[in-house]
């Protein structure tokens, strides 16, 4: 079997949400390459499904791209921190919304080629109301239960763009609608 063997690691950039780090990686050739990776801390996401198989979504804009879209209630995860415990936090930090008992619905690597950022999506079938205004209110324009059956159309429609909400959505979307 070939594999890329990471001899050594340097970082040349850190702060309390990235280490950028530059590898020595070896490949099976023999060559040696300098390789880019960045370092993140785990990222647990959150959703709720509701009786009429609505998802609860966040409108919002990100600066870095340049782009409106649907996404879900994310952050990292503490030191620590049980990841479905940091996404029940996150979704209601972010939504005013307590969700019930979380499941696991899929894990993803969204940049295996550069990134450790490894998200853990969780998803309840029930919420309560807490707060009118959610905590993290900037997070977001607003707050929305879509519902699942619109989903392909919405990432079709470049609507929905964060590679774990796509996934999580769609995985919803084949378990919840007939």
């Amino acid at each position: 079997m070939s594999v890329w063997r990471n001899l050594s690691e340097r970082t040349v950039y850190e702060n309390r949400w990235i280490k950028v780090n530059m590898a020595d990686v070896e490949l099976p050739d023999g060559r040696h390459l300098d390789h880019t990776v960045l370092r993140l801390r785990p990222v647990a996401v959150a959703t709720v499904v509701n009786e009429a198989n609505e998802v609860l979504l966040l409108w919002r804009h990100r600066f870095i791209t340049e782009a409106w879209g649907y996404e879900l209630p994310s952050g990292g995860t503490g030191e620590g921190e049980d990841p479905a415990e940091a996404a029940a936090r996150e979704f209601e930090e972010e939504t005013g919304w307590r969700p019930g008992p979380m499941r696991l619905l899929l894990a993803v690597d969204p940049m295996p080629g550069i990134s450790t950022s490894h998200h853990r999506v969780y998803w309840s079938d029930s919420a309560v109301k807490v707060a009118e205004v959610p905590e993290d209110d900037f997070e977001s324009q607003r707050r929305e239960w879509v519902p699942l059956e619109t989903v392909p159309e919405l990432i079709a429609r470049g609507e929905v763009r964060s590679a774990n909400a796509v996934a999580a959505l769609l995985m919803l979307h084949q378990l919840r609608v007939r």
